[in-house]
């Protein structure tokens, strides 16, 4: 694994009212659900990424309100008429 070291300033982790370990994690987290969002990431190597199961990543799209399903509106039209 890579390690990547980052300079915040100390009002970061005090705007959060995280200690710097949480303040990582949840950065991790919030980057990966970006990602995903954007498309960039499969919901799998986006858990990966945010360190998490699968599931919890699921439970942290709902936190972001971001949705757990990636689908335009015409991907989602054309698997409704293939379904029939």
């Amino acid at each position: 694994m890579t390690q990547l070291i980052l300079e915040m300033p100390e009002s970061a982790f005090a705007g959060l009212h995280q200690a710097p370990k949480e303040f990582a994690q949840e950065m991790r987290i919030a980057a990966a659900v970006k990602w995903y969002e954007l498309g960039r990431l499969s919901q799998g190597r986006a858990a990966e990424i945010a360190g998490l199961t699968r599931a919890k990543f699921i439970d942290a799209l709902s936190r972001y309100q971001v949705s757990p399903f990636q689908y335009t509106a015409e991907e989602l039209e054309e698997e409704l008429r293939d379904a029939h």
